[in-house]
């Protein structure tokens, strides 16, 4: 069986990496225009973070593919290879 969640559930939810990672927080996401598929999670950065910093964000948001997600429950679980 399929679980399907409403964005408005997620909005807000912590992200961090499977290693620990803080990478801020859940804001929206980026839809295929052409199959209505989710293509990315946009995120509030973490400013606090060192390594957050390291990465590269434009417009004050960080764009993280969807095919990087690995969980979502408690927290949102991304593969940091792919941030």
């Amino acid at each position: 069986m399929v679980k399907y969640v409403i964005a408005e559930q997620l909005v807000g939810k912590e992200v961090v990496t499977a290693d620990g990672f803080d990478l801020g927080k859940f804001v929206d996401a980026e839809l295929n225009e052409v199959n209505g598929k989710l293509s990315a999670l946009i995120i509030e950065p973490n400013v606090d973070s060192e390594y957050v910093n390291k990465l590269s964000i434009k417009e004050g948001k960080l764009r993280v593919s969807y095919t990087n997600v690995m969980a979502v429950n408690d927290f949102i679980v991304v593969d940091r290879k792919g941030v």
